[in-house]
């Protein structure tokens, strides 16, 4: 059986790649997470536009020249409530296959199941990558309890993003649900890294407050990625901005975390950047080109 998404991305005919682009609503109206934590960060950030579809954020991102990898997040487990379809966010991306790179999500908490669907996802619908977000799926991903998962997603030969660091989801609340920041700290990933040696991680966003831990990491391990998500360039720490333009130039990600920040703004304010012209083309396309096994 052909898989449900075939890539359509031409890399010479897109200016970048977006790597990190959140799909939160399905056309049944599921949202990637409860509503009450949805309300809690419209009010932290300020209510914005109401989410793009899949079909939505293909124009957007055509409308400006660029491709764009999407996901949702499935935390069902931890927060007793199944995301937006993964099966429909992979359909609609397949029609859109021009622009649109589709990750899947699993819950590590559901164990074989997760093993299973992963495959599932992988096999049936064509999926190019993973996401996961352990403060939001509430896993620690240094425990070898999910060693099973990893390995089979190390079998699969699929790279996986990952968020580290601070996250909004919660943010503002008393006991922010009860999310717990440290599990995203970056060193969790090294011992993945290190487990998984076949296993592509990207580290998703500038990782505060754990910013050297990641780059760190990142130096350490081949198989690691940073992805330059969630914060505004402008913001970037220094040794950030150093590494991205030097000894990290082949492994550091376009990425805006769409729709909680523009590309727009993320690439004026990265143009900005002191970054040596030598690695602009590689953290705006090339390194995903490659990443995503994307080139001819």
């Amino acid at each position: 059986m052909m898989a449900l998404y075939q890539t359509a991305v031409d890399p010479s005919s897109v200016e970048g790649i977006d790597t990190h682009v959140h799909i939160q609503v399905d056309s049944t109206g599921r949202t990637a997470l409860p509503q009450k934590v949805l309300d809690a960060m419209d009010a932290y950030f300020g209510a914005g536009d109401p989410p793009l579809d899949v079909a939505g954020t293909a124009s957007y991102y055509r409308e400006r020249n660029l491709a764009a990898v999407v996901f949702t997040v499935d935390a069902t487990t931890a927060m007793g409530h199944a995301p937006n379809s993964i099966d429909e966010l992979v359909s609609q991306a397949a029609d859109q296959a021009d622009v649109l790179i589709p990750f899947g999500s699993v819950d590590p908490l559901q164990g074989e199941r997760a093993v299973e669907e992963a495959q599932r996802q992988a096999s049936d619908l064509g999926v190019r990558g993973f996401k996961f977000h352990p403060t939001v799926q509430n896993f620690d991903p240094s425990s070898e309890e999910f060693t099973p998962l990893f390995s089979a997603l190390e079998d699969l030969r699929l790279p996986i993003v990952v968020h580290t660091g601070q996250t909004g989801v919660g943010a503002g609340v008393p006991g922010a649900f009860g999310l717990q920041l440290e599990l995203s700290n970056p060193m969790k990933l090294d011992v993945v890294a290190a487990r998984h040696p076949g296993l592509t991680i990207i580290m998703a966003h500038p990782s505060v407050p754990w910013q050297d831990e990641a780059i760190s990491v990142a130096t350490h391990k081949l198989n690691t990625y940073i992805d330059l998500s969630g914060w505004a360039p402008k913001y970037f720490a220094p040794s950030l901005v150093r590494a991205a333009g030097t000894y990290l130039s082949d492994r550091c990600l376009f990425a805006s975390d769409f729709p909680a920040i523009s590309p727009d703004r993320w690439l004026k304010e990265f143009a900005e950047l002191p970054i040596k012209d030598a690695a602009r083309p590689k953290i705006l396309k090339g390194n995903a080109v490659k990443l995503l096994g994307l080139g001819a």
